[in-house]
């Protein structure tokens, strides 16, 4: 699995259930991707964690001309990780819609601590392979993925492993239905 990389998207307090913008059911991916991270890290693999780090104002927020409520605020409980998501040594985080002006939906457009986009890690380390599970199915799992089909990555989402927000009842079907027109594999982590 050395050519493979897990990426954990924005499983975060303020996305499960008594969050602020909490996704139906979104704390049951935990102990699924806790399964998945823990094979993929014992077989050699990469884990990421993705995680939404916005600043207090943002266009982001409906309270500055975006669409959501606030939310994953950095360095508040609600941008935490889940408090049981089982994240192996050596996971690598990368943070999104860091700036004032900036959405972040999908992965690709955050960094690591040190600065270093995803693309420069997964082309740096070989991967090929990337597999996908967090919140929410419609937003950023499906922003990521689709993001890692345009730069020549295989993808495989996990369907066991995500929740969606559903604005528009059925936004989530249409969303993995869409990842898999695209080139994604659906599957779930039991045929992994």
């Amino acid at each position: 699995m050395q050519d493979t990389a897990l990426l954990i998207v924005d499983v975060q307090n303020d996305f499960c259930p008594d969050g602020a913008l909490p996704v139906p059911e979104g704390d049951q991916v935990v102990p699924v991707l806790n399964r998945v991270a823990q094979k993929v890290a014992q077989a050699g693999g990469l884990v990421f964690a993705s995680r939404d780090w916005h600043p207090p104002t943002t266009r982001h927020f409906a309270a500055y001309g975006g669409k959501w409520p606030i939310h994953c605020v950095q360095n508040t409980p609600g941008a935490q990780f889940h408090p049981d998501l089982k994240l192996p040594e050596g996971t690598m985080v990368i943070s999104k819609g860091t700036s004032e002006n900036d959405d972040g939906y999908s992965a690709f457009e955050g960094r690591t601590e040190q600065g270093k986009t995803l693309l420069e890690i997964l082309r740096e380390r070989g991967i090929r392979r990337l597999i996908v599970g967090g919140l929410a199915t419609d937003y950023c799992v499906r922003a990521s993925a689709l993001d890692a089909l345009k730069h020549g990555f295989e993808v495989i989402v996990l369907t066991d492993a995500v929740r969606g927000v559903d604005v528009q009842p059925g936004d989530s079907e249409r969303a993995l239905q869409e990842m898999q027109a695209a080139g994604a594999t659906l599957t779930t982590s039991d045929a992994l």
